[in-house]
């Protein structure tokens, strides 16, 4: 387990974690990251993440957890150069005071992060890391589905844990297996072979949502392989179909201390994913049909806003369904999100109770999105502060207020944040149930949220740098040929097998 005889086995436990939109023309900065150092890492026990997960464990085993420093950022665009040379140096200096006597180390990882300069960061730190520590003791990380596992990043690993639920609520799992692996590894086992299958595919839409979906249907047989021992650590991930950066695509991920094995599977689970490459892609419906619909309906009904999504990168400041739902008379109450700080510290100088004129939407994105002018009744103010029901961590949408417009109730954020549950409309005193119309900045709605008592929901096809429609998007990074930008792309299985030595094969 260690040289050092009769002592505990020392962790090491760091965090970064951020997932990009290439097509935000916002870039993020240091100042989106909440950092934690040291002993401030552990407030973190007990919650539904993946360092919450792997503290779990470590505390069953008796291990020591020496926490460097926790770097979470909401999706946003492109991280400036100036903001990643910051937040590298901190990461790096971080884990270079914790690492000495360190026996593993475990790294909380997204794999959608990208920098001006810099198109794999998490590749960066991991070889920093290793540099830091030495190629004997073992790294193991952990990530989300919808990253990236690039060959710097799989040169220098030991092993890995992936999300396997979407909409992601195995963030805490994720921890615990990733940190049984790294303790298997500290006890004495070798480290496995990691095999890579790259699948030159984007995928988007309901099929991948896993309690229904196809792609849930292959990760059970990820999950199975790690059940049977067949696997010590199996998923595919689907990328961030957003960040377009050289290495973009969707891939098998196998760990296995029997190569030639792991190797065929993962060879089978890529050629059944492609089968279905086209069944995992958007299926959305225009502006215009949707509020038709809706109105025959009657409601309640939910319009996903998948293009403007901010927990995938997107600027969170598209008006275009809400307005048409205003300017198209839609009968019943609408309830809808927008970040526009103007427009939110405006409602903060005239206080509760004002009419005030102002505009919405296109603050951050004004090629796709028109501002929207509008006289609207200052309903509450708040200072957009609460915490994700999902995962328990906080929000922060800066100063933030609720605005009536007409049928629609509008809450204003200055600061784009995750918007895929419903925190920030229950913080601001919006109950969704009491509208007939909800605009969710999100691709998914999870069941109990909305689906389990709206009559339908639309997945609506608007502009945005998160739009489902990802031919048009434009990207100009990642390899081509890639489906569905390119749809007569052809497929040659390939594994890759990457040894702890460093070398691919």
């Amino acid at each position: 387990m260690t040289e050092r005889e009769n002592v505990v086995p020392r962790i090491l436990i760091a965090e970064c974690m951020q997932e990009i939109s290439s097509f935000n023309p916002l870039p993020s900065q240091h100042e989106n990251f909440r950092i934690e150092e040291g002993e401030a890492m552990l407030a973190q026990r007990g919650l539904n993440t993946a360092v919450g997960g792997a503290l779990a464990v470590f505390a069953a085993r008796g291990v020591e957890v020496v926490p460097a420093i926790s770097a979470r950022a909401g999706s946003a665009g492109l991280l400036s150069a100036p903001g990643w040379a910051q937040l590298s140096a901190q990461f790096i200096a971080a884990v270079e005071r914790c690492a000495e006597g360190a026996d593993g180390v475990y790294l909380s990882l997204h794999g959608a992060m990208g920098a001006e300069g810099d198109l794999d960061p998490e590749g960066t730190l991991l070889e920093a890391v290793r540099g830091i520590v030495g190629p004997r003791v073992p790294i193991v990380i952990s990530l989300d589905l919808h990253g990236i596992a690039t060959r710097r990043m799989l040169r220098v690993i030991d092993g890995f844990a992936l999300y396997w639920t979407y909409p992601h609520v195995d963030f805490a799992d994720t921890g615990e297996r990733a940190a049984r692996l790294l303790f298997r590894l500290i006890s004495g086992a070798p480290s496995p072979a990691i095999v890579r299958v790259v699948i030159p595919a984007l995928v988007r839409g309901d099929e991948l949502i896993t309690k229904t979906g196809c792609y849930g249907d292959l990760l059970l047989d990820c999950r199975r392989l790690e059940a049977e021992g067949k696997a010590l650590a199996a998923g595919i991930m689907i990328g961030n179909p957003f960040t377009d950066v050289p290495e973009l695509c969707s891939q098998v991920l196998l760990a296995s201390e029997a190569p030639d094995e792991a190797r065929a599977l993962a060879l089978s689970l890529a050629e059944r994913f492609w089968a279905l490459r086209h069944r995992m892609q958007g299926k959305l419906v225009s502006v215009d049909d949707a509020i038709a619909q809706a109105k025959a309906l009657g409601g309640p009904v939910v319009f996903t806003d998948a293009a403007d999504a901010t927990s995938s990168g997107a600027t969170g400041d598209s008006n275009v369904i809400v307005r048409a739902l205003v300017e198209h008379g839609f009968p019943g109450r609408v309830l809808a999100q927008i970040v526009d700080p103007p427009a939110a510290a405006l409602a903060h100088r005239a206080g509760v109770g004002a009419t005030i004129r102002t505009t919405l939407g296109g603050v951050h994105d004004p090629a796709r999105f028109s501002p929207w002018p509008v006289e609207a009744r200052v309903k509450l103010l708040s200072d957009g502060r609460t915490r994700l029901e999902t995962m328990g961590t906080p929000l922060d949408a800066g100063p933030s207020a609720v605005l009536e417009v007409g049928n629609a109730t509008i809450v204003v954020l200055s600061r784009t944040v995750s918007l895929f549950d419903r925190a920030l409309y229950l913080a601001t005193g919006c109950d969704p149930t009491r509208f007939d119309a909800i605009v969710v900045k999100s691709p998914h709605t999870e069941h109990h949220m909305y689906e389990a008592w709206v009559r339908k929901t639309f997945n609506v096809d608007a502009p945005g740098a998160t739009s489902a429609r990802l031919e048009s998007l434009g990207h100009r990074i990642c390899a081509r040929p890639i489906f569905p930008l390119e749809p007569d792309t052809a497929f040659e299985p390939r594994a890759e097998v990457f040894l702890r030595d460093g070398d691919a094969r």
